[in-house]
């Protein structure tokens, strides 16, 4: 055995309609007892005595669980040193091949410290330890002094508080963003183009600096160790939703998102992402067939109707030729927009950039459109008439408006399945991962194929 890695066994029994202390009992096989079912060339090459650290079970299989199919896998895979997982290999699988994706997928997913033996490391929701008193002691670190008022406001991905401070605007929004998402560099690449915006009056809304800083991490009070969790703070800002059945209203947002363009052009994100067919389409669809989280029976439906579909979307860019990529918002949709109608600013404002990225114009601009063909020509005429007012638009980018919006039905379902481990996730996607959840996933596909095809929307 080299000192870089060890290889582990670890043996997974599906057991059908099983309580979950008969599951239990099926995964607290003595490690020796594991050892003694292999192969004597798989016992050598561990060296070290077997410590089982924590035990979970790979997800059943769904048509698997339906169908009552049970069954057995040993998998022989190794534990580098930084605790990634590889070479995973099936040992034994019965019945043949109905368990052995699921049961592959749980050590890869997971990191595992070396040294030990089939260690299913349990999930730690991403802000479990993002108490009320956590968040407040993490503003007061900062320099203000909060009243004890709290109120969670709406988001998945992140964290974001309303907090009550001794302090002339009396409200500040504390946002907490999700550990291991964001580098520091593309965090702060985020508030300097909110701070780009406001500079040129655009109704943004940029996080506050204090301390000479606009990013911050919460520290443990009695280490004064930072705890991961990094946060931003902004001022409150109200508003409703747009009315977007306005021509005018449409025509505002067209001007809005005009301004925000002719300031992204300014410059390029040098750490954030791109949008496009691999960070939206080959990425988060090779995940989602690789990790198994695709039903057995729709696995190979789906991996094809995905690989169509991609194909289109390449026929779809090169139709559009070689368009120029921006800042963006990347984000932009109904639910994303605040819509005041007095003030300094009224009219619309972005209070989160959160989803910044680099890509084509028009990907802040097909969010916005809804209905019939003959409709969705409409709005985008009367948005790109207040878009043009500050920026030029290309309209062979009009080429990708279904392309992009296939790109987004992938990627959305990735998301959900990355974060299946946070609590809130299951909570508010319970239709995720079931078997008609996946067939519609394979029609809608299909429809995209189908819209690909068509020509683009004239404007």
């Amino acid at each position: 055995m080299n000192e870089t890695c060890k290889a582990m066994l670890g043996s997974v029994l599906f057991l059908a309609g099983a309580s979950s202390s008969m599951a239990g009992a099926a995964q607290s096989m003595p490690a020796e007892t594991l050892l003694a079912a292999a192969p004597d060339s798989s016992r050598s090459i561990v060296a070290d005595p077997i410590r089982i650290v924590a035990r979970r079970l790979p997800a059943y299989p769904v048509d698997a669980r339906i169908d009552a199919v049970e069954g057995r896998v040993l998998l022989r895979y190794t534990v580098q040193t930084d605790g990634t997982v590889n070479a995973i290999e099936t040992l034994d699988s019965q019945p043949p091949f109905v368990f052995t994706r699921r049961s592959h997928s749980e050590p890869a997913r997971r990191e595992q410290p070396p040294g030990t033996i089939g260690r299913m490391k349990a999930p730690t929701a991403p802000f479990a330890d993002l108490t009320p008193d956590a968040v407040l002691n993490a503003i007061d670190q900062v320099g203000l002094v909060t009243t004890g008022t709290l109120l969670a406001l709406n988001s998945y991905e992140n964290r974001v508080f309303q907090v009550g401070v001794e302090d002339a605007q009396r409200f500040v929004v504390a946002k907490f963003y999700r550990p291991g998402r964001w580098t520091d560099a593309q965090i702060l690449e985020e508030h300097a183009f909110t701070q780009a915006l406001a500079d040129t009056e655009v109704p943004a809304v940029p996080p506050l600096e204090l301390a000479g800083r606009t990013l911050h991490e919460r520290a443990d009070p009695s280490t004064g160790l930072g705890t991961g969790h990094r946060f931003a703070l902004y001022p409150r800002r109200g508003g409703r939703a747009p009315n977007l059945d306005q021509r005018e209203v449409r025509e505002w947002l067209g001007r809005f998102i005009g301004r925000i363009h002719a300031v992204g052009r300014a410059q390029r994100f040098v750490h954030r992402p791109a949008l496009d067919m691999q960070t939206f389409g080959a990425e988060p669809s090779a995940y989602l067939i690789d990790s198994g989280w695709v039903p057995h029976a729709l696995a190979n439906v789906y991996a094809g109707v995905v690989a169509q579909a991609l194909d289109e979307v390449r026929r779809c860019y090169e139709r559009a030729g070689a368009v120029r990529t921006i800042r963006l918002h990347g984000d932009v949709h109904v639910g994303n927009v605040l819509w005041t109608d007095s003030g300094a600013q009224p009219g619309p404002h972005f209070v989160d950039f959160d989803d910044a990225r680099t890509g084509p114009a028009v990907q802040d601009l097909w969010m916005l459109l809804s209905g019939t063909r003959d409709e969705m020509q409409a709005q985008l005429a009367d948005l790109l008439a207040g878009y043009e007012e500050f920026s030029d638009f290309d309209r062979r980018e009009l080429h990708l408006v279904e392309a992009l919006r296939t790109l987004r039905l992938i990627h959305y379902a990735a998301w959900i399945a990355r974060r299946w481990d946070d609590p809130a996730f299951p909570a508010a996607f319970p239709w995720f991962n079931t078997p008609r959840y996946w067939e519609e996933r394979v029609l809608e596909l299909r429809e995209q194929i189908a819209a690909m095809a068509e020509p683009p929307l004239a404007a």
